[in-house]
């Protein structure tokens, strides 16, 4: 439900639903990278505090373009023990040219699509031509949204999957239509491969990597954790931010990783990859994403182009 408020709205994370169209989302997602890329954004590193007695994190998301905002969010990966979610998160939506506040958002849908938007991005122009068959180590929320927008990109089929939970992979896979295996064996057999989990040992080694491959990894478990190997990160490394993933992602920090390019310098047409070769994208999350999509919603909501 969008309630007003004077000029100042809450949207609900259902109401984002209702306004956030993956295809759009995913082309959306393209014009974000590119822009961050070419310096037409102003964005920092990510502010993240660890929060004392816990395993989690607190964190400020701001950027200012075109549109204009901060999310706030909490990052607790032990919560997928307990079965809880392990992201929270707030959006302030502001106008740009007044500087005026326009909403306050549940951020959470949001989040979840954009960085599966961004994966999408990132098979698009860096996977091999006619790449099928989509490897799934994860069995959360981002391995069920990589799915929904991999679907507008490339032929998903076959579908394999695993997961450190069998019961849960298991399930996941009669959900989807897939079938589960062991980690090694997806990675061999699929043309894409997705890390989605909270690891904070490698779950993906490079050896496994065939020629033509392409590896979006997603998962985050603190500034240390990781989910490829040092040989995995030995390939063509695109990253969606140089800054970002050198202060944040545990598979630079901890392989000693050689950046080609940001992925908005690739669809920009400033760089191009060799898709023949074993591609690797590793993202940690830009607040430039966050605030685009949101601002896609509020635009929707209030029927402006």
């Amino acid at each position: 439900m969008n309630t007003e408020n004077g000029n100042f709205s809450y949207i609900s994370d259902q109401e984002v639903k209702k306004h956030l169209n993956l295809p759009d989302l995913i082309d959306l997602m393209e014009k974000a990278l590119a822009d961050f890329s070419s310096g037409r954004i102003a964005q920092p590193v990510r502010q993240l505090l660890p929060v004392p007695g816990t395993s989690g994190y607190f964190g400020a998301m701001q950027a200012a373009g075109s549109a204009m905002g901060v999310k706030i969010i909490s990052a607790y990966p032990e919560n997928a023990v307990h079965g809880l979610p392990t992201h929270a998160a707030m959006i302030v939506l502001f106008d740009a040219e007044y500087g005026q506040p326009l909403a306050l958002l549940d951020a959470d849908h949001i989040t979840k699509m954009r960085t599966a938007a961004v994966s999408a991005v990132a098979t698009r122009h860096l996977a091999k031509a006619g790449a099928k068959g989509l490897a799934i180590l994860g069995s959360g929320e981002q391995a069920q949204t990589h799915i929904e927008a991999l679907k507008c990109v490339m032929d998903i089929h076959p579908l394999l999957v695993w997961s450190r939970t069998p019961e849960r992979a298991r399930k996941f896979a009669e959900e989807h239509n897939g079938t589960v295996t062991d980690a090694k064996t997806a990675v061999e057999r699929s043309d894409v491969i997705v890390t989605c989990t909270a690891a904070s040992e490698p779950v993906l080694q490079g050896a496994w990597l065939r020629a033509g491959s392409h590896v979006n990894a997603v998962g985050w478990r603190g500034r240390d954790g990781r989910e490829l190997d040092a040989a995995a990160m030995k390939n063509i490394l695109v990253v969606d931010s140089r800054e970002a993933v050198r202060d944040h992602s545990g598979n630079v920090r901890q392989s000693d990783a050689e950046i080609y390019a940001e992925l908005g310098e690739i669809v920009a047409g400033k760089k191009e990859a060799d898709r023949s070769a074993v591609t690797i994208f590793d993202s940690v999350g830009l607040a430039v994403e966050d605030i685009y999509a949101a601002n896609m919603v509020y635009q929707s909501i209030n029927d402006r182009p």
